[in-house]
């Protein structure tokens, strides 16, 4: 019990100084993308073929991604794991306020129609509300997939002693490729193909599409999650919390006690290569 006690207070004085030390702009876009990639699940995108399927979610996964790739250059995979938690808490928050309001009597804006009204009013209170299964299956999904993708990021990043874009780019692009495919598809496996009857070639196929896409999209904006995070280093963003790891003997988990500046480089020239 007391080694639960100490343990406990260790991680409480640690998440504390974490969500301190963490830029607010970085939480609110990335609670943001969580709620909104999960609300977005609940629209099919019409491919024209039968064996692809996919959702609208996929228009701002890829911003949960590179904002957990950002955090884990500086703050590590068990501060990133962490943030995912949180947003995946206050996700599950939001979830319950708006099974209430679903609940609540009363007409949603969009159903004062000359008809249908009433079945425009039932299919909003249906699409806020959520299901069970919906919110069970992406919180698993984007948990796990967190998990996979900050772990990933991290182990690429220690094969490499530079400290650059390329590095950035290489351990972001990959673990992204595999996170995002996590994500896909034990989303596709859980909701998808035991409640919408998808076929598993349209889970894996929906897996595939929606990892490509959004690795391009994570290819597009990584330029300014290299520079943001670089920034970071910088102005010495979240020094408590990387110096309370420290005195709690965890330096070692993460990569930025090994990231070095190429020989004779510059900032400036760090942040253009």
């Amino acid at each position: 019990m007391e080694k639960f006690k100490t343990w406990f207070l260790k991680e409480a004085r640690e998440t504390k100084a974490l969500l301190q030390g963490v830029p607010a702009i970085t939480m609110v876009l990335f609670v943001i993308s969580v709620i909104g990639m999960n609300l977005l699940a609940n629209k099919s995108i019409n491919t024209g073929v039968s064996w692809l399927a996919l959702d609208a979610g996929m228009l701002i996964s890829w911003l949960s991604f590179l904002t957990m790739d950002v955090t884990v250059k500086r703050f590590g995979p068990k501060a990133s794991i962490k943030l995912s938690f949180v947003a995946a808490f206050i996700n599950l928050m939001l979830a319950l306020i708006m099974f209430a309001a679903a609940k609540v009597p009363g007409v949603w804006g969009e159903s004062f129609v000359d008809e249908g009204g009433e079945l425009i009013n039932t299919a909003l209170d249906n699409t806020f509300a959520g299901t069970w299964y919906v919110v069970t299956g992406s919180t698993i999904a984007f948990l796990a997939s967190s998990v996979v993708n900050n772990v990933t990021n991290w182990g690429i990043g220690k094969l490499f002693k530079r400290n650059n874009f390329g590095v950035f780019a290489a351990r972001s692009y990959i673990s992204t490729m595999i996170g995002q495919f996590v994500d896909n598809f034990l989303f596709a496996i859980i909701v998808s193909h035991n409640f919408f009857g998808w076929s598993m070639l349209q889970c894996v196929t929906c897996s595939l599409t929606g990892m490509v896409f959004e690795l391009a999209c994570e290819m597009v904006f990584s330029p300014i999650g290299y520079r943001i995070s670089r920034k970071w280093e910088r102005d010495n963003i979240g020094a408590n919390y990387i110096r309370i790891l420290s005195e709690d003997g965890e330096e070692e988990s993460s990569v930025y006690h090994r990231e070095e500046k190429e020989p004779g480089a510059s900032e400036a020239q760090e942040d253009v290569a």
